[in-house]
């Protein structure tokens, strides 16, 4: 059975903030890292899962309540 690639534990943590709504600077702010290291871990965590951006970030994590 084929399985999609894993997200690291800091593309997760990330990838979930965008899906919340918090735009790359609040996450920067709130992981205490820079906007810059937020867009290469989203961009991973699009390429890995599939998706184009946020509002498939939304669709995926829509039935996850671990938040």
């Amino acid at each position: 059975m084929l399985q999609a690639p894993r997200l690291t534990p800091r593309e997760l943590e990330i990838a979930k903030l965008a899906s919340q709504g918090l735009t790359n600077r609040e996450i920067a702010e709130r992981l205490v890292t820079s906007v810059r290291t937020v867009d290469n871990h989203l961009y991973q965590a699009y390429s890995k899962l599939g998706i184009r951006g946020r509002e498939d970030l939304g669709r995926f994590f829509a039935g996850d309540r671990s938040t």
